[in-house]
């Protein structure tokens, strides 16, 4: 039954279907198509070569197109290009769905059609399907080739805009020369070119050699004066830099301002300019070739006379390449024209690095082969060295590979990592050698800062080293911020603007400081430093010295006016900053959990000293023993209390231990008495009455020992060795003791040998 329907089916379709049934003559598989219709999928597979031929034509004459007229042609011919496509799928398509539609009929295949009844329906259903298949191929080659002349149609109005836009930027750049060079403006013109020619060949040279002159003639002679000419040497060449640039932009645009898109290329220019500027500045201080022993780092002549046109060819190179790049990106040129620029660019600056660095390598074997004094290398010169060794190879690789913007970065990021270290390298070495001098004990100013603050020579080299070493931190921190967030061309207000942001986060918002308030910050802590100073040498000299307060008293008081006056100084700092106690909660919490785990024992001692301060259970001038340790109190610091033994050594006490520990205070009170005792054996032969009255009157005829209490002899102990006596005596003060005991024991043998009376004789071990 399946097979009777198809086969009425078909017989409807020939009877009445929009197309009849074509038969061959012969015995070939009949069609159920049309021979025109099979003339036109003929026709248009076999044009399918010639298009995609014409559509590669197009291809090749758009890249070697070099004027807008050619490409509005080019245009017009990939539009009637796309309009043969368009007719030739117009005319596939009806084909198209006359072949869906008698499959469509026919129905898909079945087991049925093995019969040999039903060999002709099966042979046209095959058929169908080849033609169909082959119309399907051709319109999908079609389409293809309609996207891709599209695709070419929009890279010409593309190029074409971008030409118009280059064009445009040149006419501008013709029209402000023009009116600058128009009759009656020749003249000024030609006189102020030749005045920026002046500015920046004799200016530069006449600005350094008096900042030079000035150098040598006002600043002392060593480090001071070598880093102060090298930064006069960037200074002048900075500063004529500027001067030359900013006469020759007016000399350009004295008579036509610029446009938005010619002063938009203007700033850019500017930044490029001060680059090179900085790149030739920088290296020529550093490198310092004609005056070697103004030199900073320590290279050696002839590596220096090899690297001294390097950084002049590298900046030269930079100012043309980038220039070219900048109007092709203020042109709006076409992708694939920007990436070509940056390889050039990427990859003339990587070979020039990589022949300076093969030079110098070469340069620094001849020198060691010759047998001359090597320079002295460093582990930092020795890093630069090879980190830029490695990124020359990767540049080299990326451009090999075709990741330009890749090679372009690590350039540009070479050439600005010299840049910024070079100027820091520059700065830290000045900071230092300021600071080395102003805080000098031979100059005059460390002379008049000792006078002021009150300070020996220790603690003025102190005060160099520390400021010298916060100043070249801070320093660091900026270089290392330049080389995260900048790049060539990063002026110095952006870096500023951009350390300020990251160093003003959310942290140092929180406390509330900013900026300007730094000032005021270090005006008082210096003030108020020094008025505690002045302060503590007023009542150290004039005040205490006048009140009934002994001498401990006063260094007690002395001492605790100091702590507390540095620690509202310290308070008075942190409100000039700006900072609200409100926000150092997380500051409390930290030291709280720093002191319950390693603060303790120190919190401890200033704790204790606090106390010694307050309550004066011992002061300085007592004479105290603890632990074994016995002598005067010579100072109590906030952390521990220095004691000042018989032999003028000093022994630091803990300030806890004072508070804790049994300690004895000879002289607390100021009426403490010395004890002067004797313990003497005589022979069991002698008189007691007699040596008692000798040991007696000698206690009694001596000066220092007092009547009240008056001196005593005492019977010790008796032994078959003898009679043991004791005699003792009070003076007036315990650091006496020693001397009295020695004169006593003196005269009592002078009076014992007068007497014929001996003392007994040790046994012998």
């Amino acid at each position: 039954m399946g097979n009777a329907w198809k086969l009425m089916g078909l017989m409807v379709l020939v009877l009445f279907g929009p197309g009849s049934v074509a038969v061959a003559a012969d015995s070939s598989p009949v069609g159920l198509v049309t021979k025109a219709e099979q003339s036109t999928l003929v026709v248009a597979q076999n044009d399918l070569p010639g298009l995609q031929a014409r559509l590669d034509g197009l291809k090749q004459q758009v890249s070697l197109a070099d004027s807008l007229s050619q490409l509005v042609s080019l245009q017009d011919l990939i539009q009637a290009y796309l309009n043969d496509v368009e007719r030739q799928q117009s005319a596939l398509l009806p084909v198209q769905a006359q072949l869906q539609s008698q499959l469509g009929v026919l129905g898909p295949a079945s087991p049925d059609e093995q019969a040999p009844e039903n060999t002709d329906i099966a042979i046209q259903r095959i058929h169908l399907i080849e033609q169909k298949d082959k119309l399907d191929s051709s319109l999908k080659t079609l389409a293809g080739l309609k996207a891709s002349a599209t695709e070419l149609t929009t890279q010409i109005a593309a190029l074409r805009r971008s030409r118009q836009r280059l064009s445009a930027v040149l006419q501008e750049i013709g029209a402000t020369l023009a009116s600058v060079w128009q009759p009656g403006q020749r003249l000024a013109s030609s006189v102020l070119l030749l005045l920026v020619l002046a500015i920046w060949t004799l200016g530069r040279r006449v600005a350094e050699r008096g900042l030079v002159w000035v150098c040598i003639h006002r600043m002392p002679e060593g480090r001071l004066r070598r880093s102060s000419l090298a930064l006069a040497s960037i200074l002048a060449t900075l500063l004529t830099a500027a001067c030359a640039l900013q006469l020759l932009f007016y000399a350009v645009t004295r008579q036509l301002p610029l446009t938005p898109m010619l002063q938009n290329l203007a700033e850019e220019i500017e930044k490029l300019v001060y680059t090179c500027v900085l790149i030739t500045g920088l290296s020529r201080a550093l490198l310092s070739t004609r005056h070697p022993s103004w030199r900073l780092p320590a290279i050696a002549d002839p590596v220096a006379l090899a690297m001294e046109h390097f950084p002049q060819i590298l900046a030269g190179v930079l100012l043309v390449l980038v220039t070219l790049s900048q109007i092709t990106n203020v042109s709006g040129m076409s992708t694939q024209v920007v990436i070509f620029g940056r390889g050039v660019i990427a990859l003339i600056v990587t070979l020039i690095i990589a022949t300076l660095l093969l030079h110098i390598s070469k340069v620094r074997k001849a020198v060691a082969d010759s047998g001359e004094a090597p320079e002295a290398g460093t582990t930092l010169a020795g890093l630069m060295y090879t980190f830029a060794s490695l990124a020359t190879v990767v540049s080299i690789l990326a451009l090999l590979i075709g990741y330009i913007s890749l090679a372009r970065f690590i350039t540009y990021e070479i050439v600005w990592i010299f840049i910024v270290f070079s100027g820091f390298y520059l700065l830290m070495q000045l900071l230092k050698d300021l600071c080395e001098y102003l805080f000098s004990p031979r100059q005059a100013s460390g002379k008049a800062l000792k006078q002021l603050l009150g300070i020996g020579d220790a603690r003025l080299e102190q005060v160099s080293t520390v400021l010298s070493g916060a100043g070249r931190a801070s320093m660091l921190l900026f270089a290392l911020i330049a080389l995260l967030v900048g790049g060539v061309g990063t002026t110095f207000g952006q870096l500023f603007a951009q350390a300020l942001e990251i160093l003003g986060g959310a942290g140092l918002r929180k406390l509330n400081i900013i900026p300007g308030h730094l000032l005021n910050a270090v005006l008082a802590l210096l003030i108020g430093v020094y008025l505690i100073r002045s302060l503590r040498r007023w009542l150290d000299n004039e005040f205490l010295p006048k009140t009934a307060m002994d001498p401990g008293m006063c260094a007690s008081l002395s001492t605790l006016f100091a702590n507390i006056g540095y620690a509202l100084v310290i308070l008075l700092t942190l409100s000039s900053l700006g900072v609200k106690w409100t926000n150092l909660a997380w500051i409390v919490s930290a030291l709280s959990v720093g002191i319950g785990f390693g603060l303790q024992e120190i919190v401890k001692n200033f704790v204790s000293g606090l106390i010694l301060l307050t309550e004066r259970p011992v002061k300085v001038g007592d004479l105290i023993s603890i632990s074994g340790v016995e002598g005067d109190i010579r100072r109590i610091n906030v952390r521990a209390t220095e004691i000042q033994l018989s032999d003028r050594s000093i022994v630091i006490v803990p300030n806890s231990q004072l508070i804790s520990q049994n300690l004895r205070n000879v002289t607390l009170g100021g009426s403490a008495q010395g004890v002067a005792t004797l313990e003497l054996t005589f022979p069991l032969d002698i008189d007691p009455e007699q040596v008692n009255n000798l040991l007696y009157n000698a206690y009694c005829e001596h000066e220092s020992i007092l009547d009240h209490p008056a001196p005593f002899v005492r019977f010790s102990k008796l032994t078959p060795d003898g009679i043991t006596l004791t005699v003792t005596g009070y003076v007036s003060s315990p650091r006496v003791v020693g001397k009295i005991k020695s004169d006593l024991l003196f005269e009592i043998l002078k009076r014992l040998g007068a007497a014929g009376i001996s003392l007994v004789k040790p046994a012998a071990e």
